[in-house]
This record gives structure tokens, sequence and C-alpha cells, in this order.
């Protein structure tokens, strides 16, 4: 039946475009009065749009088989919303699953009473946060430091956990300021900023959707008194890659108001490289100065560690088709690396990579088992990295992505591994991705035990979510998570960390 240019199915659409926009002020209500960040299976619905959340719900059919419904979320959220709820990260998808789990065990409680007994530690707490909160000094404001700002920016909330207080730079020009808060603003590669800046230049600062970020001019990063700005106990991660031993980074701790630091870039010597999801366990509270490795030691780590727990990996190369990056010349010219002087823009630049040999820091058990190389392209993002291993067990194709499809939507390795089988996705497609690397699964090869992986990864995105999972760590800032593993639920994404 049709009335005017209208159907069923198109009166269908507007109604559960009807229940994403009533879910809008809910979320935002929940999120700034509650300190509750709420997820669909990993996907924020923070500052989301109604087509966003209408994709977050049929994104569940990966999961469940089944796109998730509105009418079963919409209840859910206005129960919570409800409930005055405590600072929480809540995945509305998996604490639905968790309670259809229940209903079909027999469980006769009703909604309210299932979502009052599992939250039961944070309702009632009236958007009480446990956790303190870190001051964040980004030094340096290139690709990474810029990205990882908006990150900070986007997950402020209440103001507790990580929170944004300082950029260091050195003074470019007369108007140095403008052109900072206008390269935050507009970007070629990942877009407008989403909210509002402003700037003061008699007070050196910019003010991103209310953070206020204080700019300080120095080339000295052992001679800045953090403090004169109300900054104490700051983490400082290091953008710059200028320094990468810890005698050269310890310089940041002389400068007053610093407790510990992040490089973002592979340490050398004894520094713990660390890749969230592998061994961020490793990182302990007394870890001074620790670094986020590097993006493609982050975009195939995971991935490597899930093929050499369930097949063996014996040897393999790593060969990285990357972006070209600031490092490079635009045009023919004098630089110290080998190649690296001729235009990044007009040619394929054959490259070293020390990925490969980094993975083993993350990964002790692959240590002298993987080569690598790099090949530099004429694209500003999103780099592809081609695994070529031999394993100790012989697999098949389905195996293979049946095993890292499974990764990424049930383990722990959720925020790291993501994978897609379209036969149309090119390197654009995955500008702005959350994950450190996506599997191509059509472009798997196994025979034996011979296999050939591609894995995608937005090289300045992809690892900035990364860095930030790290800081994340090294802070102690996660907020209790729900649904808790032992109601069904797996460990839901937390914080910047999440896809969206």
């Amino acid at each position: 039946m049709t009335q005017g240019n209208r159907t069923e199915k198109h009166d269908t659409w507007l109604e559960r475009e009807a229940l994403a926009e009533a879910m809008i002020p809910l979320i935002g209500r929940l999120y700034r009065r509650n300190n509750v960040v709420t997820s669909i299976h990993g996907r924020s619905l923070i500052n989301k749009s109604t087509m966003a959340i209408l994709k977050a719900h049929r994104f569940a059919r990966r999961i469940t088989t089944e796109e998730l419904r509105l009418e079963d979320t919409a209840p859910l959220l206005e129960l919570l919303a409800g409930l005055d709820l405590g600072a929480a990260a809540i995945d509305l998808g998996r604490l639905r699953l968790a309670y259809d789990t229940s209903v079909a065990a027999g469980d006769g409680r009703s909604l309210e009473e299932f979502v009052r007994t599992e939250l039961a530690d944070v309702v009632g707490r009236g958007g009480r946060d446990e956790r303190t909160s870190t001051d964040v000094v980004l030094y340096g404001f290139g690709r990474i430091g810029r990205l990882v700002a908006r990150l900070l920016i986007e997950k402020n909330g209440g103001g507790y956990g990580l929170r944004l207080r300082a950029v260091v730079v050195r003074r470019g020009s007369s108007n140095d300021l403008i052109k900072r808060a206008s390269l935050l603003r507009r970007d070629s590669v990942h877009g407008s900023f989403e909210g509002t800046i402003q700037v003061d230049e008699e007070a050196d600062t910019i003010t991103a959707n209310g953070v206020r970020i204080q700019v300080i001019y120095s080339d000295d990063p052992a001679a800045i008194d953090y403090t004169a700005y109300g900054i104490s106990d700051a983490l400082v991660v290091d953008n710059t890659g200028r320094w990468r031993d810890e005698e050269g980074l310890s310089q940041h701790l002389r400068s007053t108001g610093v407790a510990k630091v992040l490089l973002t870039a592979p340490g050398k010597g004894g520094l713990k490289n660390i890749v969230h999801g592998i061994n961020h366990g490793a990182i302990e509270p007394g870890d001074r100065i620790i670094t986020a490795a590097s993006c493609t030691t982050n975009a195939i780590t995971p991935v490597l560690k899930v093929i050499h727990d369930r097949f063996g990996v014996v040897h393999g190369h790593v060969e990285t088709v990357h972006s070209f990056t600031n490092d490079q010349n635009l045009i023919d010219n004098f630089h110290r690396g080998d190649r690296r002087g001729r235009s990044a823009a007009l040619n394929m630049v054959l490259t070293e990579t020390g990925a490969a040999t980094a993975v083993a820091k993350a990964l002790p058990e692959l240590a002298g088992r993987l080569t690598g190389s790099s090949i530099r392209v004429p694209t500003p993002d999103v780099s592809i990295a081609i695994l070529n291993l031999t394993l100790e067990q012989a697999t098949t194709r389905e195996e293979v992505n049946t095993q890292l499809r499974e990764a990424s939507l049930h383990s722990g390795l959720r925020k790291q591994i993501d994978y897609i089988d379209s036969p149309e996705v090119v390197s654009t497609d995955f500008v702005g991705s959350r994950r450190a690397g996506i599997v191509d699964g059509l472009a798997t090869i196994a025979d034996g035990v011979h296999l050939v992986l591609y894995v995608w990864y937005d090289n300045e995105f992809g690892y900035s979510c990364q860095v930030v999972r790290v800081m994340e760590e090294m802070a102690g800032v996660h907020p209790p998570s729900y649904p808790s593993a032992s109601t069904g639920g797996a460990p839901t994404d937390q914080g910047p960390g999440s896809d969206a």
C-alpha cells in the first residue's frame, strides 16, 4: 500500500529514524550528566548523528547475524537514563544480547531487574567518577599530535580521565597560534574538526569544544615549568620523534610538573615498546618512559598473534606499501636518508622498515622470525601490509579468514583488528578507521603451510587511537565496563579506543 510516493518500507524507515533521533538527547545526557559512554558492539554513540546510530544497529549483524532493533535499544537507553548512574562504559548491544540470552535460559527477571543487577555498582551514583584526572601535554603538534588532540577533545566528557592541557611547539611565525588553530580546524585527509575552535592570542590558548589548550613555545624539553600553567604530574606525549632513547626522552622529566613520557614512535634500547591489545599489561605504575611503537607494528602484531597462536609462524616477510610522510621531500632535494630525497608525490620509494623486527618487542615468541621492507607511495594516508608467512600447521583460506573474523568480533583484540570481505574497497575507504589494522579477507591466499595476508591500516588515525589506548593504560583511567564477561558479554571497548 502506498500513500503518495511513500511505501510501507519507507514508513518503517521513517519510524526507525524517529527512534534514533529520540536516542540522541538520552545518549548526550548520560554522557554529560553521568559520565556514561554508550556504544553498540564497540561503536561509540557519543556525538553521533541519526544515520550513524542506525548504522551502528545494522553493524550488529556481524555479531549476531541479525540487525539490532531500535525497538530493543531505545527502551534500554531510557531505562539507563533513569538510573542516575555513575561513570561507566556501557555497550547497549552486548547488554541487550546478555539480557536476551538470560531470558532464553529461563531467567524470569524483567529488563529493569536485569539491568539493575548488572549495573549495581554504578546505579544511583549520580555521575560520580572514581577515576583521577591526568593532565596531558602534547610535545609537538604535527600529524599524530593533532589527531590525538581531536580524540582527547572528543572524549573529554565531564573532565575526568585524560585531560588535554597544553601543546608545546617552536614558534614558527608571528601568527603561529592562528596557524596552529587552523591546522586543528581543517585537515585535508581527515576533514574538518567537529565542533568550534576559539583562539586567544593574548593568552596563547586554543579552546576547542570547551577544552582550553595552553600553547607553550619552547625548543628545550627540559626547561618548561608546567606548574606555572596549573599543570602537574603530567603525561607528556612526544610526537616529534626527535628523541627515541631513554637519555633523550628523559629530558622531559627534568621539566617541572612532568610525571611520565610516551613516545609516538619506536623506541631504542631497553624502552618498552607497547602495542595495545598485545603487551599493554607490561605497563607498570613505576614506568616513566615508554613508547607506542610504530603504526605498522601496531597494525601487524595483533594479526600475527592470532595466526601464531592458532597455526604457528615459522618465519615470514612483511612488505608495507606505505603512504608518504613529512619525512620525505615533495620534490627532489637533498635528504640524509637513502632514496627519501626523491619526490614523494611522483615516485614509489623503496625504503627500510623496522616494523618486522619490532614485532618481537611486543611479541617475543616471533623474535628472529620476520624480515621486512617498505615502499612509500604517492598517497597521503592509509597503508597496507602484506604478510608472507610460512606456518607450522597447514590451513585453508576459509579457516584463516574465519579465525581472523572471529578475532575481530569477539576476542580481546576487537579494538585492534577489523575484517572486511568486500570486493570493492580501496585505500580511502579506511581513512578514519579506529582499528590498528583491517584484514582484507578476499585477498587472503593459503596453500598448505604458506599464507599471504593483506592488512590495511590508517597509519595516522588508527595509530593515534592506539596511542590514546596506551595513554589510558599509563594513567589508569578506564571507567568500569558493562556488561561483564560473566553475564555473557565480552569486555566492552571504551573511551577513544572504541570503534566509531
